[in-house]
């Protein structure tokens, strides 16, 4: 849980609050177009969850391959599950 909150923390940072800063900054005589940058916040954002989403999947489906019953290794059944101390 500790690390959700770091992880969304450093997510606003580096993501959210300087297109919030460039998009509704100053008034200078520099033209800003507040849609284009609200749309590339979004697609940096999208990009990032697919990134995460990859991982998380790739993650599941190593998990699964490798803990599978069939596997080599699981053949034998563990210490804990035959009964016997340590």
């Amino acid at each position: 849980m500790k690390n959700s909150s770091y992880l969304a923390i450093s997510l606003v940072i580096l993501f959210i609050l300087p297109a919030v800063n460039f998009a509704f900054g100053e008034e200078t005589t520099e033209y800003v177009n507040r849609r284009a940058e609200i749309w590339n916040l979004f697609f940096r954002m999208t990009t990032a969850v697919f990134v995460v989403g990859a991982v998380v999947s790739g993650t599941q489906v190593w998990l699964i391959w490798r803990f599978r019953e069939s596997h080599p290794k699981n053949k034998e059944p563990t210490k804990w599950e035959t009964g016997e101390s340590h």
